[in-house]
């Protein structure tokens, strides 16, 4: 088990520094942040000495050596945009996005596994059919467009839900959440939503193909014919060993919500990191999208690393006569 988790971080470190040579490539390749500082009319002597005052005119090395240094201290300088502090700008809308994908994913979760169990077992009811065309819909259709239909319908239309915004939130320490306040959740439902419709037909499908191949397996025979009743077959052996791979995937979304929740924070204006990388694309706010860019590495690698370590403590085929996990 020592063995397998060094493995794991020695591999972890290793796509870290990787991910922070790709971003700090940024500050080399996209614009100089030099000319974003002091503008196109500054002169010679200022863009020497401002050149000199951040260390650009050392070597490559020396300057990727100091930004892994600050990268692991949670440093990346100022915004261009902004000029404050990237880490505090990245701290003030981490929680929100941070909680979006949490909502959303309960939400996946709660409702996917149940409609896949029961799309598994009940394969030719009429239900289970709705359920799985709902699934091709929530598959095929954009993020946008959910988020811009739900905004017309309960925002507009039906005036239920408001359409952007993250509402009233609780400062607990540096930490924001609305999730105490009724407004807050009154908020959060559409671009959760939003978020939540393809993980969840996503896992509602998994869970479907999974159950029904486990079904098919010798010991559900063995099972069934010991005459155990089928809410234990169905519940306490056969949804048990689905749930495997389904945990696996479901920790992968998990970053993929946090990561890639760019589109429903900007449909919704929710104030998360998100947003705020899109605001520093459109201005070349490269140090906002360098932070950007290790935050989420840093987000999958550590899911990533929780996720090996879960499938080693529950699947015992990992660790039966390979005590390393080799």
């Amino acid at each position: 088990m020592l063995a397998f988790i060094l493995r794991r971080l020695i591999q972890a470190v290793i796509v870290m520094v990787v991910v922070a040579l790709i971003a700090f490539m940024l500050f080399q390749y996209v614009g100089d942040p030099v000319v974003f500082l002091l503008g196109q009319d500054a002169s010679p002597a200022q863009i020497t000495q401002l050149r000199a005052d951040l260390g650009l005119d050392r070597p490559f090395i020396v300057q990727f050596w100091h930004f892994l240094m600050n990268a692991a201290q949670g440093e990346f300088g100022l915004s261009l945009r902004q000029g404050a502090k990237v880490s505090r700008l990245i701290a003030e809308r981490f929680p929100a996005t941070l909680e979006l994908a949490l909502v959303a994913a309960f939400m996946a979760l709660l409702i996917g596994i149940p409609m896949g169990v029961y799309s598994a077992l009940r394969r030719g009811s009429f239900l289970s059919q709705v359920f799985m065309t709902l699934s091709l819909l929530g598959v095929s259709l954009p993020t946008f467009l959910i988020g811009i239909l739900l905004i017309l319908v309960f925002a507009v239309g039906l005036g239920w839900f408001p359409s952007f915004g993250r509402g009233e939130t609780v400062q607990i320490g540096w930490w924001s959440t609305g999730l105490f306040k009724a407004d807050g959740w009154h908020h959060i439902v559409l671009p959760a939503v939003t978020l939540a419709v393809f993980q969840l037909t996503l896992i509602m499908r998994l869970v479907r193909a999974e159950m029904l191949e486990v079904l098919r397996t010798d010991y559900i025979k063995f099972a069934r014919a010991r005459g155990l009743p089928d809410r234990a077959i169905h519940f306490g052996h056969a949804l048990k060993n689905t749930l495997v791979p389904v945990m696996t995937i479901t920790g992968l979304q998990l970053g993929g919500l946090i990561a890639f929740a760019i589109i429903t924070e900007t449909v919704f204006q929710w104030p998360g990191m998100g947003l705020l990388f899109i605001q520093a694309v459109t201005f070349a706010d490269i140090p906002v999208m360098a932070a950007y860019l290790c935050l989420i590495a840093l987000i999958f690698v550590l899911i990533n690393l929780v996720v090996d370590l879960l499938y080693f403590a529950v699947d015992p085929r990992l660790r039966v006569g390979n005590p390393a996990g080799h």
